[in-house]
């Protein structure tokens, strides 16, 4: 099995007037919310071969207090997951299928979707990924991602 690893980022402060969404940075709940979230991933050893993250401000510094738990790990900024959609989402974890233990570090309702549509066979209106929450997904070795073909091994929210 492989796993693929889904965190959303933590909360994030309002924007400024004639701030960009993309330059929103963590709250201080969201700061802790995030280091909350590398403490459980390290605690179960969860740590992945590899991250890909959006480019947005408050995803990358969700990243940063998760790997001050759990250690440096490969990484890379991922401009498609801003915005994404579950379909978008399933074709860049795809296209790292031979990665062991892949994270997605991104936002809603691409996220919530995904973990839906990947568990159930159906995304909807499927809300339950609070910010900082963690899906972890089983998949079997060498198949594509499909609807319904991943087993929901854990969730946590802080």
């Amino acid at each position: 099995m492989r796993e693929l690893i889904l965190l959303r980022h933590a909360h994030a402060e309002a924007a400024a007037p004639g701030q960009a969404d993309l330059d929103r940075p963590l709250s201080a709940e969201g700061l802790a919310e995030a280091e909350a979230a590398g403490r459980w991933l390290a605690e179960r050893k969860l740590v992945p071969d590899c991250v890909l993250c959006s480019p947005a401000r408050r995803t990358r510094e969700t990243l940063e207090a998760v790997l001050g738990a759990i250690g440096y790990v490969d990484q890379r900024i991922e401009p498609s997951i801003y915005e994404a959609t579950p379909g978008a989402l399933i074709a860049l974890a795809d296209s790292h299928i031979e990665v062991g233990r892949l994270m997605v570090v991104g936002h809603n309702p691409g996220l919530e979707r995904l973990a839906a549509l990947l568990h159930s066979g159906q995304s909807g209106d499927y809300r339950g990924m609070p910010p900082s929450g963690i899906a972890v997904l089983q998949i079997p070795l060498d198949t594509a991602l499909e609807p319904g073909i991943a087993k929901l091994s854990a969730f946590w929210w802080p």
